[in-house]
């Protein structure tokens, strides 16, 4: 499979329902969950793709589109239930073959209409009845080790709503850290915040069992960041570096990680600059398309589409030579997005 094949899958997605998707959620979501030439791929779910899903195979304009693919099996920890009555499938999620993911708190506080990222539908699922708003430490305790012993778990991804505290939601992380290696100690752990107000937080990550840190910034442009992320652009960039840096610190190189969204209007080659400075200090620059789905005020009111394939395709492509250059790569994370790979095309280019 071409490179320019696999962007046109991330940005077209396809037709059809893999046994693993989701819909709705924190993040790039809709989607459904194949190996792709053996890469985790998380492929929008688009009914109007000319690329179907029948089961098998991918079809391109109703022809065997030649890519080899592989189905991800649902998993057997989704058919569990706690003593409590709450459905495994409710507090964790499967994503790509082996990675298990929650978003511990299901609510934030940006996401009123004036403050919500536009690309995010973070409380939709949770409107919709498919989680629940708080997921408790000793659930994501008992749903990890059921998820490992089941089906074979190698990583987990823990994300959360923004709340008010100054921690901005890293101490709840920190309580479901704590959980989970205690019932899983050898499973690692990536966690996910905006910037604590009080950066000594992120060591009480770290100290919690947390083997890497997502730091998600979404855009190092200022504008495009007033413009999607009304809320999180209140949060200056400067605290985002001092946060990355002390995460370094904490967690060491490449184990720190952001995203950085193609598509919501940066410049391609200050996109590239940014993320070759973010590489250089020691952050993995998560590069992803921009994913419009219902639930997200990107579509539902501004009708935003996907971004220019080619530019999706430059921006990886050049990346990924940097960060083969100074020698960082996505799976020498220990756990997270980077790690995963499957919302992006970076490790499809050798990123």
């Amino acid at each position: 499979m071409t490179v320019s094949t696999r962007v046109d899958l991330a940005l077209l997605g396809i037709r059809g329902t893999p046994p693993v998707h989701r819909t709705g959620g924190a993040g790039p979501s809709d989607d459904g969950h194949l190996l792709i030439d053996g890469l985790n791929a998380a492929i929008p779910r688009n009914p109007d793709s000319p690329f179907a899903f029948d089961g098998e195979r991918v079809l391109y304009d109703g022809v065997d589109a030649g890519i080899e693919i592989a189905t991800i099996g649902r998993p057997r920890f989704y058919d569990l239930t706690t003593d409590d009555g709450v459905p495994y499938e409710k507090i964790a999620k499967l994503h790509g073959a082996d990675v298990l993911a929650t978003t511990v708190v299901q609510t934030c506080i940006r996401y009123d209409a004036d403050q919500r990222c536009r690309f995010c539908s973070i409380e939709e699922s949770l409107r919709s009845g498919a989680t629940v708003a708080v997921k408790k430490p000793e659930h994501l305790a008992e749903v990890a080790r059921a998820a490992v012993d089941l089906d074979g778990i190698t990583q987990m991804v823990m994300t959360t709503g923004t709340s008010n505290g100054k921690d901005r939601g890293a101490k709840h992380l920190a309580r479901c850290v704590r959980a989970v290696k205690a019932a899983v100690p050898d499973l690692p752990i990536q966690v996910q915040c905006e910037p604590p107000a009080d950066l000594s937080t992120i060591t009480d990550l770290r100290e919690a069992g947390a083997d890497a840190i997502g730091i998600h910034v979404e855009s190092l442009d200022d504008a495009v960041r007033r413009r999607w992320m009304p809320g999180k652009a209140s949060v200056p960039l400067d605290e985002y570096r001092a946060a990355w840096a002390e995460a370094v610190r904490v967690f060491g190189r490449n184990q720190v990680s952001t995203y950085l969204l193609v598509g919501l209007g940066e410049e391609a080659d200050e996109m590239i600059t940014g993320a070759k400075q973010l590489a250089d200090t020691g952050v993995y620059p998560f590069i992803v398309p921009f994913r419009p789905h219902a639930g997200t005020l990107a579509v539902d009111v501004d009708r935003a589409g996907a971004p220019d394939p080619a530019i999706v395709e430059k921006i990886s492509r050049e990346v990924a030579a940097h960060l083969q250059m100074i020698g960082m790569t996505g799976a020498e994370q220990r756990a997270g997005c980077a790690a995963c790979g499957a919302c992006s095309v970076l490790q499809n280019v050798g990123g």
